[in-house]
């Protein structure tokens, strides 16, 4: 705020002075010059200044502020959010900023393209405006169900849609993820028997992977078989990490593998 702003505030016999006021007020007349320069997004990153006005770390304290319940200390009052809102619908989103702020970029692309974006052609190494961009779009096309239906809205605005291959292939990957820990176990378990007949002792590099054929079961329930590259020195360096939480059985199965420590 210019010392001119604060001279004519107190000059103004008519105007109630309130330091905390005036802040916000000169706050919010840089988000609108940030929102102006960013397609009408305030989803800043922490760090972002603007005029030198630190405007990143003024949004993170509101959108914190935000957060506490209404009536508490600390909350934001509802003219306060209801004015940020005018600037931005989406200043304080309830799902992740940085989120919101891919999809600002996301738009902005769009915007300078006249909303001619092909955004399953898009090179996944495409960076714009320091998002990675290309890899971003393909994420949201594959957990495009798992989204908030207004962040679905805010995609398809800018022509960004599932895709069902992406789609299954996530929801496959995702099923593999909520694998049992003894069936993870048996698992890695196959993939260091495949490992010892192949090369004659079970000393795994860190960060070898292993090929092995798994089922898996699909979306729609129906069984597959793929070959997953197991990261089997991962793998056992956390058996021996954790060997003191492992079953005796467990310890059996891993010595008669050969492994030492077991």
């Amino acid at each position: 705020m210019s010392a001119e702003y604060r001279a004519d505030m107190l000059d103004d016999p008519g105007m109630i002075w309130s330091v905390p006021d005036a802040r916000f007020e000169a706050g919010l007349a840089w988000a609108r010059v940030w929102a102006k320069e960013h397609a009408g997004s305030l989803a800043a990153p922490a760090r972002a200044s603007v005029g030198g006005y630190a405007i990143g770390t003024w949004l993170a304290e509101l959108r914190a502020a935000a957060q506490v319940p209404a009536g508490e200390a600390g909350a934001l009052a509802v003219e306060r959010r209801a004015a940020l809102e005018e600037i931005d619908p989406w200043w304080c989103p309830t799902w992740p900023i940085i989120w919101q702020r891919a999809c600002a970029v996301a738009r902005r692309w769009w915007l300078e393209a006249d909303g001619r974006v092909d955004w399953a052609q898009l090179p996944e190494e495409t960076v714009f405006e320091g998002e990675q961009l290309g890899r971003w779009a393909r994420v949201q096309r594959a957990g495009f169900p798992g989204l908030e239906a207004d962040q679905q809205d805010l995609l398809t605005a800018i022509g960004i849609e599932p895709d069902p291959e992406l789609v299954a292939a996530k929801a496959t990957a995702e099923a593999k993820l909520k694998m049992p820990r003894a069936d993870r176990f048996q698992q890695g378990l196959a993939a260091l028997a495949a490992f010892a007949r192949r090369e004659g002792h079970v000393r795994v590099p860190r960060l070898h992977k292993e090929p092995l054929e798994v089922t898996v079961a699909g979306p729609g329930g129906q069984e597959s078989t793929e070959v997953l590259h197991m990261g089997l020195g991962a793998w056992l360096n956390n058996q021996k990490a954790r060997r003191a939480k492992l079953t005796a059985g467990q310890l059996a199965q891993l010595a008669e593998h050969g492994v030492e420590w077991a």
